[in-house]
């Protein structure tokens, strides 16, 4: 469905069950918040289950908004999930399939060629902006957030110093800012909580036109560290096994190597707090500013839970039951919690859609009215806007390339079943079949008493990509 937005009256009519909707709103384009939390499970929020952390203000935009029960990343770890969600692109086909670390600060870099989200909304007049952690291109290279249609950014540009929460320096644009009052080990300045204000300030900036604004939080990423009024909400609530990092007069530290922590349990607790917090002022901006019924609000997180630093997923239940975590294919590792907000437009409930990250470059091609040419792998969600049937998915893609262990494939065929390839040298014989609609936790390897199911999808899997420029990136 195409939606042609302009100023002036707008008048759009969704037939559902029989019953016609007729919308009217006199306001400019609408503006658009994706939120993306950093590492955050699909159970680490009260929506989807979680108990011991309390996240309100999520849970508030689920319950007015659009919450997708299966909506997946792009990929199981940061740069290439990045990648598709600004491209469109799944792993197969979007430059940056991997992390891949440059010489002294940033990740290989996005290249000029590519069309993203920001690049899309610019054409048509939006301020643009970028806070929290970049990954996709060294600064000044072509991949820096302002070569890629960013008009403001300040945060982390390397994924790598963003481990670190008090770290020694952040961008600002071009400039790079030294935080004095985290030199040496001092711990001065909270970084989130600097990116988080500077986020405010662009939304007040902005608020005579509409923009596009793409919240990257570091937050609840280890190390685990957090500000203490957060972290006395949870303290001395759970049992505590310190983790031992890498502290002052460690030769990585603040380069990316996590700090020690006493309470990783509360500290965890306090970081996905916080970060429910900021989204919570962010949406308090928008009502104060009378922009909240013209702004479309996105929630997610790049990848499922991460193991490092002390983090315990398990205590958390932070794949709410799914197999695997971080750096996995399995459920665990790419299915990520997903709300979509628009007060006074989209009615809230559960979607039966299956979604990915590729789907919201074609989402706000729709939304915009963008009608210049571009590829993408996604299918627009604005059918789930409004209630309307399914889109049905023929087939989602990812590929995973990590240092950790084996390459490794995955496909969705007919929104039920997955296959899971692992590949080691030349031997592309190592998969696996789950029928994930009577297993959604993947614990019943079905690729022995499927046969014919297995042939399908490895023939569909073998035209999923096409050739990375980097030899890391191939198999």
């Amino acid at each position: 469905m195409k939606i042609k937005l302009i100023i002036g009256f707008v008048f759009f009519a969704i037939t559902v069950g029989g019953i016609l909707f007729v919308k009217e709103y006199t306001q400019r384009p609408p503006n658009v918040i994706i939120i993306l939390a950093d590492d955050l499970g699909y159970g680490d929020v009260g929506f989807n289950g979680q108990s011991k952390i309390l996240t309100p203000n999520i849970d508030s935009l689920a319950l007015n908004g659009l919450v997708f029960d299966q909506f997946y990343a792009g990929s199981t770890v940061c740069a290439p999930s990045r990648s598709t969600l600004l491209t469109g692109l799944h792993t197969g086909h979007t430059p940056i399939r991997g992390n891949i670390e440059m010489e002294n600060e940033g990740q290989y870099p996005l290249p000029d060629s590519s069309l993203t989200l920001a690049e899309m909304f610019k054409s048509r007049g939006y301020a643009t902006g970028v806070f929290g952690k970049w990954g996709l291109g060294y600064p000044d290279s072509e991949g820096d957030p302002l070569n890629q249609g960013f008009d403001t950014f300040f945060g982390y540009n390397c994924q790598r110093l963003a481990h670190n929460y008090y770290p020694f320096h952040i961008w600002d644009n071009t400039q790079k800012v030294m935080l004095d009052a985290n030199k040496e080990n001092l711990e001065g300045i909270y970084a989130p909580e600097l990116i988080h204000t500077k986020t405010l300030e662009f939304i007040e900036k902005n608020k005579e036109k509409p923009f596009f604004l793409y919240v990257a939080s570091p937050l609840p990423h280890a190390e685990l560290k957090a500000p203490n009024p957060n972290v006395q909400k949870y303290i001395d609530r759970f049992d505590e096994i310190p983790y031992q990092g890498c502290d002052s007069g460690c030769k990585e530290y603040k380069n990316g190597w996590y700090g020690s922590q006493t309470k990783p349990h509360a500290v965890f607790a306090a970081m996905v707090d916080l970060l429910d917090q900021q989204v919570g002022t962010i949406v308090n901006q928008l009502r104060k500013n009378d922009l909240l019924e013209n702004t479309v609000i996105i929630f997610t997180s790049d990848n499922g839970p991460h193991k490092e630093g002390g983090a315990d997923p398990d205590f958390f239940n932070s794949n709410a039951g799914y197999r695997g975590y971080k750096r996995d294919l399995y459920e665990g590792g790419i299915r990520v919690p997903m709300v979509i907000s628009w007060q006074g437009q989209i009615r809230p409930g559960e979607s039966q859609s299956v979604g990915a990250f590729w789907d919201l470059l074609p989402t706000f091609a729709d939304l915009i009215g963008y009608e210049e040419p571009f590829s993408t792998d996604g299918v627009s969600l604005m059918h789930s806007f409004y209630n309307q049937p399914n889109v049905k998915r023929d087939v989602l893609y990812w590929e995973f390339h990590t240092i950790y262990g084996k390459p490794a494939q995955a496909l969705l065929l007919q929104e039920r079943w997955k296959l899971i390839r692992k590949v080691e040298g030349d031997n592309f014989n190592d998969f696996e079949l789950y029928d994930l609609k009577n297993d959604p936790n993947e614990s019943i390897d079905m690729a022995i008493s499927e046969p014919n199911r297995v042939k399908a999808a490895l023939d569909t899997l073998d035209q999923m990509r096409v050739p990375s420029k980097l030899e890391e990136w191939n198999f």
